[in-house]
């Protein structure tokens, strides 16, 4: 990812994701905070993205599709609390973004499955992989 437009498009559609179920808990927020940090997204125009929708940009290539699939599937998961709209909500995203659905579906099943939520990165992209062969 590396203009400052597929940024802050990722981080819009994150923020739409993070209250697809009507709130925004304060775990989501330190979350979309982080992400932003990580990106380089000074704070006002962080602020900014919760007042106003951006249109999407797509991701060009897989491997950062994927990332952004998982950081949606963490921040479903942050709150402890699985809405039906955010697991119908994640697997419209992946299918936009052009994810194997059957890869999607396995990563939040894992993810379900354990404990804090959180699968390693080589399981996520082996997933992903095996699905090309």
């Amino acid at each position: 990812m590396n203009t400052r437009d597929e940024k802050i498009s990722l981080l819009s559609e994150m923020i739409a994701f993070a209250i697809v179920d009507g709130e925004l808990h304060d775990n989501e927020y330190d979350l979309l905070l982080l992400v932003s940090i990580e990106l380089q997204i000074e704070k006002p125009a962080f602020l900014d993205l919760f007042r106003k929708r951006d249109e999407f940009t797509a991701i060009k290539d897989e491997f950062h599709r994927v990332i952004h699939f998982y950081r949606l599937a963490l921040l479903m998961h942050i709150d402890d609390v699985l809405h039906e709209n955010e697991l119908i909500s994640i697997k419209e995203i992946g299918i936009k973004m052009g994810l194997n659905p059957n890869a999607t579906k396995r990563i939040l099943k894992t993810m379900e499955e354990s404990p804090d939520n959180l699968v390693e990165p080589e399981v996520i992209l082996a997933v992903f992989q095996e699905q090309h062969n």
